[in-house]
C-alpha cells in the first residue's frame, strides 16, 4: 500500500469563543481554514471554571453538522427544534444544522476539569437545506476495539483495524471515520485508510510519529493521497484519527453559516434576522 502523504503539521491556536470560553483551535485558524470535509476542530481543556463556565449562549448554525465529544466533564445542549440533552464523560452530541437551528451549550459543572472537542463537518449542497436534527450518544453506545494489550480504539464513526464494527455516527456519503485511540506503552500501529479520503491526526496527550513525521501534544497532522498510516505512539498517548472523502464544492463561510455562495450566506443572515432559522 502507498503511504498517506503528510501535508502539514501545525500547532493548535489559543483563542476564545462563545461567551469567552478559552480553547485551542486546530482547524478553522489562519494556517488551516478547513480540510474538506472538515471545517473546524476545537479542543476545550481547563480545570479553571473561569475559562469555561459562561459556555456558548444561544447562537445559530446553518449548512453543516457539529459533533461534540467529551473526554471529561458535562455539557448541556438545548435547541430550537426541542432537542435537549446532557453530554457526560465519554459521550457525543451530534447535530445536523441543515436549513437552520439555534442552540446553546452550557457547562453543567461549577468546578473541575472540562475537556472535550467540537468538530464541524460540512454538508454537500444537496443536503444543506435538510431538516435540523440532534442526537445524544452516551459512552455506552460507542464501541471500543482492543487492537493489542497496549492500544484500544473508540469508534465514534466508521470502522478501523480490519474489524467489522462501526461507530454510531453515520455519514456514508463521505465515508466518515472518527476514532479516539489510546496507547499505554510504545507501539506501532498500521492503519489502512480509504485512498480517496483526506484526514488528520490530532494529538491530545503524549506524542507520536505518523509516517515518519513527529507530532506533539496539541498538534495536528493532515494527510491525503495514499492508503497507509504508520503511527508509532509513545507511552500514555491519546489521539484523534479522522478521515473523510472531500465534498469538492465551494466553501463560503460567515461565522456559523457555511454555504456554497455569497448569495446563500446573505440569505442565511436575512433568515436569521427575520427569525426564520428555527
Amino acid at each position: 500500500m502507498k503511504p498517506k502523504r503528510i501535508s502539514q503539521v501545525l500547532d493548535s491556536m489559543p483563542t476564545s469563543d462563545g461567551a469567552g470560553v478559552k480553547l485551542n483551535r486546530a482547524i478553522g485558524q489562519p494556517l488551516l481554514r478547513n480540510l474538506d470535509p472538515f471545517l473546524m476542530l476545537d479542543e476545550i481543556r481547563s480545570d479553571d471554571p473561569d475559562d469555561y463556565i459562561a459556555g456558548f449562549p444561544a447562537h445559530p448554525h446553518k449548512g453543516f453538522e457539529t459533533l461534540s465529544y467529551m473526554l471529561h466533564g458535562s455539557m448541556a445542549h438545548k435547541d430550537s427544534t426541542g432537542g435537549e440533552g446532557l453530554i457526560t464523560s465519554g459521550g457525543v452530541q451530534y447535530m445536523t444544522a441543515g436549513k437552520g437551528i439555534i442552540h446553546s451549550e452550557t457547562p453543567k459543572q461549577e468546578s473541575g476539569l472540562l475537556w472535550g472537542f467540537q468538530l464541524w463537518i460540512n454538508l454537500a449542497a444537496r443536503d444543506k437545506l435538510q431538516a435540523a436534527k440532534y442526537a445524544d450518544i452516551p459512552q455506552e453506545q460507542i464501541p471500543v476495539v482492543v487492537l493489542s494489550e497496549h492500544t484500544s480504539v473508540k469508534l465514534i464513526a466508521g470502522s478501523l483495524g480490519g474489524i467489522d464494527i462501526r461507530g454510531p455516527v453515520i455519514r456514508d456519503d463521505i465515508h466518515l471515520l472518527i476514532a479516539d485511540i489510546r496507547v499505554i506503552s510504545p507501539e506501532l500501529q498500521i492503519f489502512d485508510i480509504d485512498a480517496a479520503s483526506h484526514g488528520f491526526v490530532y494529538v491530545y496527550k503524549g506524542a507520536l510519529e505518523i509516517n515518519g513525521e513527529r507530532v506533539l501534544g496539541q498538534q495536528l497532522a493532515s494527510f491525503h493521497e495514499g492508503e497507509e498510516l504508520k503511527i508509532k505512539a509513545s507511552s500514555d498517548t491519546g489521539y484523534l484519527l479522522l478521515a473523510g472523502r472531500p465534498i469538492n464544492e465551494p466553501i463560503v463561510q460567515y461565522g456559523p453559516f457555511v454555504m456554497n455562495s455569497q448569495q446563500e450566506i446573505q440569505q442565511a443572515i436575512s433568515d436569521y434576522q427575520a427569525g426564520k432559522l428555527a
